[in-house]
């Protein structure tokens, strides 16, 4: 087999093997520099060193506290918090959880760049996941068109809501707004499960599971039937009782791109959660 074969059999892509040839990466076989044409034999050791990546003009390293629930040389799993951007954006241009990053991985030495995998929206908490490098960002992308990668939520909506249900109804940008989604026959394709975990006299309390991930799903899903999130004024909620939408990823879990392990990881729910449900009781 050559070694363009098998490395692409590991999950390096096409333009992978082309960064290593034209922008300083190696392929050694037994310590000897070899190119992708070269014939494997069996018990052969190939050693891949990816070239630097290089990070993005205006994103700076900020000093921003990051709660890392997994870390290793290929992954990172956060538990974010409310009101803290994915990436700088004009309106919220520091901050963010990619500011963040690059400080974790200057302190640590490493000189890694910003590589989201799984995206919360900024009001949103919980856990995300994070690759480390191109490579191993590849290989998750990949598990997600396969749905390897399998996020819960729980929310807190507005009214009674009883047992459980799918939710299949496209969504599309809405015609007048740059951020605003709705559900539209236009629409991408879009399915969310959920099941009420408990009823409370105004609001319930309901676990999701996302079978796509368009923008803003849980969101308009659950104001298209009725119950739209607690302080999601976006899509109907009042800021009554919370001043952000009631949305936090509680459990993550996907196959270690490197080990080929399924791990799994849990975050509890925020502070202001926390005190709605209470009240709630």
């Amino acid at each position: 087999m050559l070694v363009r074969e098998f490395l692409r059999q590991k999950g390096i892509s096409k333009a992978a093997l082309t960064d290593i040839k034209f922008r300083g990466g190696a392929i050694t076989v037994n310590g000897e520099h070899v190119t992708v044409r070269h014939k494997l034999c069996q018990g052969d050791e190939i050693v891949v060193s990816f070239p630097p990546e290089t990070r993005s003009e205006g994103m700076e390293p900020e000093d921003i506290a990051l709660d890392v629930r997994y870390e290793d040389e290929a992954v990172l799993v956060i538990n974010k918090a409310p009101y803290m951007s994915t990436i700088p954006s004009r309106e919220h241009p520091t901050g963010s959880v990619a500011n963040a990053l690059l400080y974790h991985y200057d302190k640590q030495g490493s000189g890694n760049t910003v590589h989201i995998v799984t995206r919360l929206d900024r009001d949103t908490s919980g856990l995300m996941l994070i690759a480390k490098n191109r490579f191993v960002h590849h290989i998750l992308s990949e598990q997600q068109k396969v749905k390897a990668i399998r996020r819960t939520y729980e929310a807190l909506v507005h009214g009674r809501l009883q047992g459980e249900g799918t939710i299949c109804a496209p969504i599309a940008r809405k015609a007048d707004s740059i951020i605003e989604r709705t559900v539209h026959e236009d629409g991408q394709y879009a399915v969310t499960h959920y099941r009420v975990l408990k009823e409370y006299v105004h609001c319930s309390r309901v676990e999701l599971e996302l079978e796509t991930g368009r923008t803003h799903q849980i969101r308009v899903h659950m104001s298209y039937i009725g119950h739209p999130l607690l302080g999601d004024d976006l899509y109907g909620g009042m800021r009554t009782l919370i001043s952000r939408q009631a949305l936090h990823s509680k459990q993550l879990t996907f196959v270690h791109p490197i080990s080929g392990q399924e791990l799994t990881f849990t975050a509890p729910f925020p502070a202001d959660m926390i005190r709605v449900i209470k009240e709630a009781e």
